[in-house]
């Protein structure tokens, strides 16, 4: 374990996914779950750039190359995807003008989430408590189809949380 990705208030998980050390009962780094938790409920409230800002902020903890890193930067990527997709169609709804395309910002999203796909590949089904077996499907059915992203929420521990006011003060505090 690295000593600045410890926090033993991180709770254990449902299960044993990657990371946990069930015969130490602690995650191998605590506050890469931590952003993992925090990261997901905010992207399956819709919240895309606070769930970026999560892994991105843990992501500096790690160096090129490894498990952990590879797994936060993949999941920056599905995070900043989905804010393209879903912040053009917002966007979209509000402009009379129609200057922008839908295919021009779903481009944008698929360039993220082939770099995502990337990023992720080898990285283990259940890490930290993501399935990212059903994010690797999800991403890549959304290249062809980007209403896949329609109601679809990320897995953590066996079920799709949504955000808490602990979450979005968590974001909060990584703002500089």
């Amino acid at each position: 374990m690295d000593d600045h990705t410890r926090d033993d208030s991180v709770a254990p998980p449902a299960g044993n996914p990657t990371g946990w050390h069930p015969d130490r009962e602690q995650w191998e780094h605590a506050t890469l779950r931590r952003a993992t938790v925090h990261g997901v409920r905010l992207f399956n409230s819709g919240e895309f750039h606070e769930s970026h800002d999560c892994f991105e902020d843990e992501w500096y903890n790690y160096g090129s190359g490894r498990q952990e890193s590879k797994f936060l930067h993949g999941m920056v990527q599905v995070a900043a995807g989905a804010y393209k997709h879903f912040d053009f169609e917002d966007s979209e709804a509000r402009s009379a003008s129609g200057s922008r395309t839908q295919s021009g910002d779903d481009d944008g999203m698929r360039s993220l989430f082939r770099t995502a796909l990337q990023y992720l590949r080898g990285v283990p089904n259940d890490f930290y408590g993501v399935d990212l077996l059903d994010v690797r499907t999800t991403l890549t059915n959304a290249l062809n189809d980007p209403t896949e992203l329609h109601g679809w929420r990320i897995v953590l521990d066996g079920e799709r949380p949504e955000a808490r006011d602990a979450d979005f003060a968590y974001a909060e505090s990584l703002e500089h």
